[in-house]
């Protein structure tokens, strides 16, 4: 044991640090080389140039201390003697070398919260609201995130040359509308980062509960929304933003407790708690505390809120209903919509009983909302099944079926509605 400890350590291959420099640093020098170019095509050449470059000349040279510096640095100026190249075609490009070359002149360029603010840069760019919803999301999972097309295609269901001419048309659009690259003023951040928090809770909700397919959850996506929302709350601590995280970190939570080894769904009130993640737990009512005493909380941390309450009780049958109820009162005045009512119907069926739930699931399927919402039709028939109207449950579970495209569910709805007496 002796002889083997005083062995010589075994160099680390220069791939496999320039592999783990990647993952850790490779949106970030992405984010600066879009602020120092001012285009995300030249950008993406430029990193992958810098990354080809590190493998050769760190191999050599060694790895600099700053890893980060040196690859936007050298990005930069592979970038530029790819323009010039270019510009023996197209006078304009000699222009474009000569404006990128100077704008790093400034030594503010280079400094440490430039290059952090970079990143929030790009969150703002990507959820701009002069692009399509579908189109902020994909933009942001590819160019924040560094999924591939063909990764968020299958994440959602699309075609990958889809998916791929939609980023083609964002960043075109970008380019065309002169869409700044930059971090909203003080006033207009409300408007903006409604549409950055919304982008992110998409992507976590498809990966919280898929919209379609064979599993359940895309824990990928789920752990890149909260990786967002991390970044973000780090570099942009408003209290709506914090709300978020700790909805998606309670949420996240429960994971474990969701499905039987088998894939199969389990409702909220029959998962094993043990399994809940507690440290996750913590940390989403910590970030609760800190969104509601701010008094400038939104929606999100309303609904953090709400999942709050059910994290903190040990036992199903100790919810505290009338709370929750409440709680959902709060938010029906800040996010007026069916689906939040119909949040609150299940809710009230289990402070007042099913008949006070069913007339208000009732009394929205009757408006004509919600009527191609498995989750409505679901509710019914749970509802009508408690009150013993087997033939009301029977028709709302078939209508449940035939809307739910995703197979944990239809299994669940298949077995309840097997179970109705005849």
């Amino acid at each position: 044991m002796l002889e083997t400890a005083l062995l010589p350590a075994r160099p680390v291959p220069i791939r496999q640090i320039v592999d783990s420099v990647y993952r850790e640093e490779s949106r970030r020098v992405f984010a600066t080389l879009i602020r120092l170019l001012g285009d995300f095509d030249l950008a993406e050449d430029a990193l992958h140039d810098a990354f080809i470059a590190a493998l050769n000349q760190w191999e050599r040279d060694g790895v600099p201390a700053n890893p980060r510096t040196w690859l936007v640095s050298t990005g930069r100026f592979k970038a530029i003697d790819r323009i010039r190249r270019r510009a023996r075609f197209d006078a304009s490009m000699a222009v474009l070398a000569e404006e990128i070359d100077a704008n790093v002149d400034n030594p503010a360029a280079w400094d440490d919260e430039s290059l952090g603010d970079d990143r929030l840069r790009l969150i703002f760019t990507c959820c701009n609201p002069a692009l399509p919803a579908d189109a902020q999301v994909a933009l942001t999972l590819r160019e924040l995130c560094g999924l591939t097309t063909e990764e968020i295609a299958r994440a959602f269901f699309t075609n990958p040359a889809t998916l791929a001419q939609r980023i083609v048309r964002a960043k075109a659009k970008i380019r065309a509308a002169h869409i700044p690259y930059r971090t909203p003023e003080r006033h207009e951040l409300p408007e903006r980062l409604d549409a950055v928090l919304r982008v992110i809770y998409l992507v976590f909700s498809e990966g919280y509960s898929a919209s379609e397919g064979d599993a359940l959850t895309r824990p990928d996506l789920s752990r890149e929304a909260i990786r967002l929302a991390r970044l973000l709350h780090t570099l942009l601590p408003e209290p709506e933003v914090a709300g978020l995280l700790a909805l998606m970190l309670l949420h996240e939570s429960r994971r474990a407790a969701r499905t039987s080894p088998g894939g199969d769904l389990i409702l909220l009130q029959n998962q094993h708690r043990a399994l809940w993640d507690h440290a996750l737990i913590a940390e989403g009512v910590a970030l609760v505390e800190t969104a509601l005493t701010s008094r400038r909380f939104g929606p999100y941390a309303i609904q953090a809120a709400i999942s709050a309450v059910h994290a903190e009780t040990p036992d199903g049958a100790a919810t505290d209903w009338p709370q929750i109820v409440a709680l959902y009162d709060v938010l029906l005045q800040f996010e007026p919509s069916p689906v939040v009512e119909l949040n609150r119907a299940v809710a009230l069926a289990m402070r007042d009983g099913p008949e006070a739930g069913l007339a208000a699931v009732d009394a929205i399927l009757d408006r004509g909302d919600l009527a191609d919402h498995h989750l409505a039709h679901a509710a019914r028939a749970n509802l009508c099944r408690e009150l013993n109207r087997s033939d009301e449950a029977r028709v709302a579970y078939q209508r449940a079926l035939t809307l739910a495209r995703q197979e944990p569910e239809r299994r669940f709805l298949a077995r309840r509605l097997a179970e109705l007496p005849a």
